[in-house]
């Protein structure tokens, strides 16, 4: 005797026209996620961008000597390395002094304002001039500095005023 087999139960095959909305659907989704991911990252650089512009606008703002606030100015050439380097190494020895203790400003000496300001002076670019609240010049750091030294004669300023 032939033994009988079991019929299997087969699953149920969606029509042709579901799969496709369904996967319509998941490559919709995915897109509006992307589309969110992306909107995310643009909003966020546009803030960085406008905060970076607000940042230098308000550091070549040379208005601000004498306002009280010690300050030290970077006569500075946006084309120069060194200028650049100086730069980077002030600003990291500013981040250990406590926020608006004192005024780091930039004289860009290809601007009018800047130009005169270095001019008035008598220096060059990499150059910071140390000035007390009133914007008397207190000391003047010729050449690339390390942040360690730096953070010396910015103690030293802060102190005298």
């Amino acid at each position: 005797m032939a033994k009988k087999r079991k019929a299997r139960a087969r699953p149920a095959r969606k029509p042709a026209d579901q799969v496709a909305t369904s996967e319509g659907r998941r490559n919709t989704l995915k897109l509006l996620r992307n589309a969110g991911i992306a909107a995310l990252a643009l909003g966020s650089a546009g803030v960085f961008s406008v905060n970076a512009v607000r940042a230098t606008i308000a550091e070549q703002d040379l208005t601000r000597i004498g306002n009280g606030t010690p300050a030290i100015v970077q006569i500075h050439d946006p084309t120069c390395a060194l200028c650049t380097e100086l730069q980077r190494e002030t600003r990291k020895s500013l981040r250990g002094f406590e926020r608006g203790t004192v005024n780091y400003l930039v004289a860009n000496i290809h601007s009018e304002e800047g130009g005169a300001f270095a001019r008035a002076h008598g220096v060059g670019h990499v150059t910071l001039l140390l000035l007390d609240g009133q914007g008397a010049v207190q000391s003047v750091l010729e050449g690339v500095r390390r942040q360690d030294e730096l953070e010396g004669h910015f103690a030293a300023l802060l102190s005298a005023g």
